[in-house]
């Protein structure tokens, strides 16, 4: 099963779209938009993108989880990943990421 994208309006107002796996887990999350006109662009940005593996900013945070960033050339984040336990599972996050976003469908909810 393939992943694909889903565009929704949060509780906020702000429209948002994850990436997800062929399973249905989300693999990358955006940040809000003003409309879907923006998280389009958004989606379209993480397809160019994610095939670049220099674009993917891998994180450890405070509490010693893992996570990574996708980035755009301008360097601004364009999606972040969920936390995971290991470096390993975070590296497999990012090859799912780059493997499904760009024959990735678009829905919008």
């Amino acid at each position: 099963m393939a992943g694909k994208f889903t565009i929704f309006t949060g509780k906020s107002g702000k429209t948002y779209f994850n990436l997800k796996a062929g399973n249905g887990e989300v693999i990358l999350a955006s940040q809000g938009y003003v409309d879907k006109s923006g998280a389009r662009n958004g989606v379209e940005s993480v397809r160019t993108n994610a095939a670049d593996a220099g674009r993917f900013e891998k994180k450890v945070a405070g509490n010693g989880k893992f996570h990574f960033s996708l980035k755009a050339g301008n360097g601004q984040v364009i999606g972040n990943s969920e936390m995971y336990d290991s470096e390993k599972a975070r590296d497999a996050g990012i090859a799912s990421v780059a493997n499904n976003a760009p024959g990735a469908a678009l829905v919008e909810e």
